[in-house]
């Protein structure tokens, strides 16, 4: 027999999934895929309504994500989506860096031939997102490529611990990707890596993602100016 979503504890669904946590999953996919923009306004009984639930795991999940930073709740004022945090980017690459660089070595060290084709399917799909101009699909397959990458390592536990340090870069990178070339050249650095892991040199897999990780925030001034309004705080000195 199917489970009914309970409507004010959120117990489970049939799917096996909270109300909660159904709520929190899809809130935060539009936050990141910056589908929800920094400063929107979150009404509760709408949310609720749209996914056919009482406000309680509405409610829940938004205080899940203001825990995350991705929601803002100011008294007296409402509660909204939050703006992204400049002063945390460098911080967030800095530490995506030290660990991306380091499964890497070890993917290189233990990439067959399967696991390079895996790969290539993968920047298969991404390029036919750029030539949809599918930017949320573009995304996705940027963040299956890594994770996969980490996967390949021997160490795919670390890959949640990147994804969470790097949520405000994620919304970050949204802006990013329309900027003519952006995707094109990204998919160029994919290639580079991945030309790099098939070789089996640790040293050159690690440069090459360096390099990649490197390019990410060098466009931040250029979004901010586009965008000022979607951004708090200073950058940090460089």
């Amino acid at each position: 027999m199917k489970n009914n979503i309970n409507k004010v504890t959120g117990t489970e669904t049939d799917s096996g999934v909270t109300a909660s946590r159904r709520v929190y999953q899809s809130l935060r996919q539009r936050i990141v895929e910056m589908r929800m923009l920094p400063r929107e306004r979150i009404v509760e009984r709408d949310i609720a309504e749209e996914f056919g639930t009482s406000r309680t795991p509405v409610h829940e999940a938004v205080l899940r994500l203001a825990d995350e930073g991705l929601i803002e709740v100011v008294p007296r004022s409402g509660t909204f989506v939050a703006r992204i945090p400049l002063d945390g980017l460098e911080q967030a690459m800095l530490v995506r860096d030290a660990l991306e660089t380091a499964i890497i070595e070890k993917a290189a060290t233990r990439a067959t031939p399967g696991c390079v084709d895996r790969l290539r399917a993968i920047l298969a799909q991404q390029e036919a997102a750029i030539e949809s101009g599918d930017l949320h699909a573009f995304h996705r397959t940027d963040e299956l490529f890594h994770s996969t990458l980490a996967e390949l390592s021997g160490y795919p536990g670390v890959w949640p611990i990147i994804a969470q340090a790097k949520i405000q870069v994620d919304r970050y990178r949204q802006l990013t990707l329309p900027l003519a070339g952006r995707m094109q050249e990204v998919l160029k650095q994919h290639r580079d890596v991945l030309d790099a892991v098939a070789s089996g040199d640790p040293a050159r897999a690690a440069q090459a993602m360096h390099e990649h990780l490197d390019r990410v925030l060098p466009v931040l001034e250029i979004t901010r100016k586009l965008r000022p309004e979607f951004f708090t705080a200073q950058l940090g000195p460089r």
